[in-house]
């Protein structure tokens, strides 16, 4: 491994997130100083219409651990695409902007805790998980998608769109180049991809927090993602994963 490669990349996305990337980016300082490791931060920054990327450019002015990236193009999986194939760590973990998982359960994700594991991602459904305050009506929708999800592309995996990935770098260098969802689907094509290449994929419970300022639509998004499951089996057949 190069002298320079961080063991840790932390990726961020943050579209409209002046209200939360402030806290987020506190948080996530105040927890790697503590940490025996190099690690750096990504924010993405897309398409954004507040003062995102000036708060995000602002704090990488007085962090040099942080890269900040901008893209005037939308969507979520754009700008993870963009963060992950711009991280040098060893270990590349992608997060939502508003961490509603607390930040000190980064390293669960990570070798000495899990050695072995090519992915890893967070779950609200394993033994182990918690989910404060998450309204039953968000909750009964987001299981009944989950079980499309492992009839249609990825059986056995209880909970595949929590934000909190992490990603061996040589995982990572294989999978998201073949990554075409702009999207919330993304992970989940992500997670396909990887099942084809035959990497192993392990979900940890965690701890998390709903967020009422959530971006999901309820109705609109789960629409559309129920739609890019079927897309995903067709990239499939066109070999657009090989």
């Amino acid at each position: 491994m190069p002298v320079d490669t961080p063991f840790l990349s932390l990726v961020i996305p943050a579209h409209n997130e002046e209200s939360r990337l402030p806290a987020t980016l506190e948080q996530v300082f105040a927890f790697l100083t503590l940490q025996n490791y190099a690690a750096e931060v990504i924010v993405v920054e897309n398409g954004s219409t507040d003062r995102t990327l000036e708060i995000a450019q602002s704090f990488a002015s007085r962090h040099t651990q942080l890269k900040v990236i901008h893209t005037d193009e939308r969507g979520k999986g754009l700008a993870v695409k963009q963060g992950m194939l711009a991280a040098r760590g060893a270990f590349r973990f992608f997060a939502d902007a508003d961490f509603s998982m607390p930040v000190s359960e980064i390293n669960r994700f990570l070798p000495p805790a899990l050695p072995d594991c090519d992915i890893v991602i967070a779950s609200r459904e394993t033994p182990g998980a918690v989910r404060y305050n998450e309204p039953f009506r968000r909750h009964l929708s987001g299981r009944i998608f989950n079980a499309l999800i492992r009839l249609v592309v990825l059986p056995g995996l209880d909970d595949t769109q929590c934000g909190f990935k992490c990603f061996r770098a040589r995982v990572a260098e294989e999978i998201f180049p073949r990554q075409t969802m702009p999207g919330w689907s993304f992970d989940v094509e992500l997670l396909y991809i990887a099942r084809r290449k035959g990497y192993r994929i392990k979900e940890i419970g965690i701890p998390w927090y709903f967020n009422p300022e959530t971006k999901v639509s309820l109705v609109r998004d789960s629409l559309r993602m129920a739609s890019d499951l079927f897309a995903i089996r067709r990239n499939a057949r066109r070999g657009l994963y090989d």
